[in-house]
């Protein structure tokens, strides 16, 4: 089978992804196209414009089925390209836009929810990574959908619904590998993008407030980094001094891992995860992922790992802040009490698992037309 895959914004994780879906779907012939994850609202209005008119010589080649990253401007860039528009298309659903959190610092725009909006209604079938994504994308639509004056059809939401499911991003076989934790040191490690919406506020009051308790632990600050970095950040590393192990991106794919495979926990702090690979790595090393009891992480541990969440109306930061560090605090001692952490099963996300899931996808969404 003939596959063009799109990737609109070429995150880490959609990286991630897509070359996974190559390398374990190998009988299928890959044409992979794929535009920088940078200038984000040049790059969500303008990838059809880029594409259509920079690689017309690839997207008029015949293909069996196209499959495009949700970010992707599908219903431009079928227009642009006629022969796209008789190509059965999936899109796979990475984040939405409506979940998505807001800074306060940026422009408000519907633009982004609209286009996530039209590209799903474009393609023939829609993948989400987890329920958490699938739910909060029906949810918004429907709310601005109510918001708007007139001639808004029927139907829009349930037939999206209808026509999609959830398929996670799978893991890669490297991922897992055998705990090798220290004895008499407790290691954190919050592994992800030092951005807003991974919320540095809570990592930096929690771990505040474990320092405070007097307990020893480590902690390694580390994910990729762009050039506006939050203040947080340098004041997380003043304020702990000699407890900051690692800290800043790391090159080497397999120092990273084994910093994973030494660590006793993994932490997310974010305002939004979909999936949360990162962590989800991390489990699969051996570390225990502490989360917040939210987002996607109730689909994917159970409530032992997941700290305490509370509503953004009654001060979310502080009391999550204050419940993660008891968290962390009680996995410390009983770690210097001689309990060990379970290691959290997440071998059902493997590709070997899942690649299947994946081939039936394709191959039905394909046949269809």
């Amino acid at each position: 089978m003939r596959i063009l895959l799109l990737s609109a914004y070429d995150a880490d994780s959609h990286i991630y992804w897509r070359e996974g879906l190559v390398r374990n779907l190998p009988e299928h012939e890959w044409t992979v196209l794929s535009l920088p994850g940078r200038y984000f609202s040049w790059r969500m209005r303008g990838n059809s414009l880029s594409w259509a008119f920079g690689e017309a010589e690839t997207l008029s080649k015949p293909y069996d089925l196209v499959i495009a990253t949700s970010m992707t401007d599908l219903s431009s860039l079928r227009g642009f390209v006629p022969s796209l528009a008789n190509t059965p298309t999936l899109v796979y659903f990475h984040e939405n836009q409506f979940a998505y959190p807001s800074s306060g610092k940026e422009f408000k725009s519907v633009g982004p929810c609209i286009l996530n909006l039209y590209t799903a209604l474009s393609a023939d079938y829609c993948l989400f990574n987890s329920e958490y994504n699938r739910r909060t994308l029906l949810e918004g639509a429907e709310a601005l959908l109510a918001k708007l004056p007139d001639h808004v059809p029927a139907g829009i939401v349930e037939r999206i619904e209808e026509r999609s499911c959830v398929l996670p991003v799978p893991l890669n076989e490297d991922s897992f590998l055998d705990h090798k934790g220290r004895r008499g040191e407790f290691h954190i490690t919050w592994n992800h993008r030092w951005e807003f919406d991974k919320n540095p506020q809570l990592l930096l009051d929690s771990m505040i407030k474990l320092d405070q308790a007097g307990v020893d632990f480590t902690l390694h600050v580390v994910g990729q980094q762009f050039r506006k970095i939050p203040k947080q950040f340098e004041q997380l590393k003043t304020q702990l001094g000699s407890k900051i192990g690692h800290w800043g991106y790391m090159e080497s794919r397999s120092a990273y891992q084994a910093l994973l495979q030494q660590s006793d926990v993994v932490l997310s702090t974010a305002l939004h995860d979909y999936q949360g690979i990162a962590v989800l790595e991390g489990a699969a090393a051996g570390a225990y992922p502490v989360v917040p009891d939210r987002l996607a992480y109730t689909e994917l541990f159970p409530i032992e790992c997941r700290y305490e969440s509370f509503d953004k109306n009654v001060n979310q930061v502080e009391n999550e802040a204050v419940s993660l560090a008891a968290t962390l605090q009680t996995l410390i001692k009983n770690k210097q009490a001689g309990v060990n952490l379970e290691k959290v099963d997440v071998s059902n996300l493997e590709w070997s698992e899942l690649a299947e899931s994946y081939r039936q996808i394709i191959t039905q969404i394909a046949a269809e037309k």
